[in-house]
């Protein structure tokens, strides 16, 4: 027998009325009313667990009084609200993103949570590396990239079998998946609330204290050779370094400090300390990376590892407020997934290699630490991709990386979000996808580039602060 149902959904101060007929249960989203008296007038949205949104009032406040006008939605709401749309929460989140961006006029989302908190999407876009396999990866960009080149939802799943953005055959399984981003996308991986009282004091502290202040204008590069020539004759040069020098390039007026292996001003783990504490705006690592620590090799030497930086050294930053934005190229760093349950599901692999077992990643540690470290990171969630693994041999991370520092330095791009999401722009236009070539190939190693490039701090965060009034 055919019935028709008739539900009413109580959205606010907005009401919604859904029929939902024995022919078809969809409901079209675009038909959501988020609060549409309020409708154009945000610009930051924030979705965060219910136990941290009274923590998060202060920043609320803070940033609707340097203009930001800024909207705190609780994850139940978000769920509550995205109640008869998306397959999974992540999808539920996205549609939600979707709309605030229609109805609110939403421009940066802060997701403030760790990956327990607030759910991730993984993307199954497999290199092929043997050494090691990494079937899938964490991509924040499935947040940002809202719709198709069509301006559709964009779902990352074209074949719709529940596994999103899929490539690892002869061509891609989702193709033609924009990449794009739609809104500029930043987690607060936090997962306690000492975690978000502590980002909620950097980032007012920050944005309120920077300005104008001699410290911000020392631009810091620690890198070495990391692509030693004697591992293959056809790496020559010291790939970092050289990928420093690109960033150096963008940064007229700032002072730089240089830590190189190549001329002796980077031996280790001091020298990075050393220059951190002594406060800078930018810090830009160019080496290899794990969750747990960064580090390169001196000129020529592929058997010795100069190491920078790690989790567990990370307690001798004593930089205060003086906090860097930080640019890290390195495999794993941002990979803010890891838990000491993995030591239970690949104990080999975890000890020896993936370093997946820590209570945090290095990426975020910098982070959270209180009274020091940085106010922001951006790296890789997966195995960093660079040109000595495309055929081309030219693109990934050595053209990424750099062109952050071209969008805030050249292109005077304030708004870290927007340095991060530009940064991506300008990569698809030099880089676009074939999505009808193989798994492992060019295109796909750029689609994995700029998929797992997080950024882990405010997408909002005015970049030196803003300027004292009167």
């Amino acid at each position: 027998m055919k019935k028709s149902v008739r539900r009413i959904l109580i959205l606010n101060l907005s009401i919604l009325i859904i029929i939902i007929s024995t022919v078809s249960t969809a409901v079209n989203v675009e038909n959501i009313k988020l609060e549409t008296k309020e409708a154009s007038v945000y610009k930051l949205l924030i979705i965060t667990p219910q136990e941290y949104a009274k923590i998060l009032q202060p920043l609320v406040e803070h940033k609707n009084s340097v203009g930001v006008s800024t909207k705190l939605v609780t994850l139940n709401e978000v769920y509550d609200r995205m109640f008869w749309y998306g397959r999974d929460e992540p999808e539920k989140i996205k549609y939600f993103i979707k709309n605030a961006v229609e109805q609110w006029g939403i421009k940066y989302v802060m997701l403030v949570g760790d990956y327990k908190k607030i759910p991730v999407r993984y993307v199954y876009n497999a290199d092929n590396n043997t050494f090691f396999p990494e079937p899938r990866f964490i991509s924040e960009l499935y947040y940002a990239d809202i719709y198709d080149k069509n301006r559709s939802f964009s779902s990352w799943d074209t074949n719709n079998n529940g596994r999103y953005g899929e490539w690892f055959g002869e061509e891609a399984e989702d193709k033609n998946i924009d990449l794009y981003p739609d809104v500029y996308v930043g987690r607060l991986a936090c997962r306690n609330t000492h975690e978000v009282k502590t980002l909620v004091n950097k980032i007012i502290t920050y944005e309120t204290k920077t300005h104008g202040s001699e410290w911000f204008h020392r631009f810091v590069v620690i890198a070495g050779d990391t692509y030693p020539a004697s591992l293959n004759p056809n790496w020559t040069g010291y790939e970092g370094e050289e990928n420093t020098v690109k960033a150096i390039q963008n940064m007229t007026g700032f002072e730089v400090i240089k830590l190189w292996t190549s001329d002796g001003t980077f031996k280790g783990r001091k020298d990075v300390v050393k220059a951190l504490n002594f406060g800078c705006g930018f810090v830009y690592f160019d080496g290899h990376g794990s969750p747990m620590s960064w580090a390169t090799h001196p000129p020529n030497d592929a058997d010795t590892w100069v190491r920078g930086l790690e989790t567990y050294s990370m307690w001798r930053l004593h930089n205060g407020y003086k906090l860097p934005v930080c640019i890290v190229s390195g495999c794993h760093n941002s990979e803010f997934d890891v838990t000491p349950l993995n030591l239970l599901d690949h104990p080999k692999e975890s000890l020896n290699l993936r370093f997946d077992f820590i209570p945090e990643c290095w990426s975020w540690k910098l982070v959270s630490k209180p009274f020091g470290g940085a106010i922001a990171t951006i790296g890789c969630t997966g195995l960093g991709m660079t040109k000595e693994d495309k055929q081309s041999f030219e693109g990934a991370s050595d053209y990424l990386d750099p062109r952050f520092f071209y969008q805030y330095g050249t292109n005077h791009t304030n708004i870290l979000g927007e340095v991060w999401g530009k940064a991506i722009t300008d990569y698809l236009n030099k880089y676009p996808i074939n999505w009808n070539t193989p798994a492992a190939g060019d295109s796909a190693i750029d689609a994995k580039t700029v998929q797992q490039w997080v950024l882990l701090g405010d997408p909002s965060l005015k970049i030196g602060g803003y300027e004292k009034t009167q």
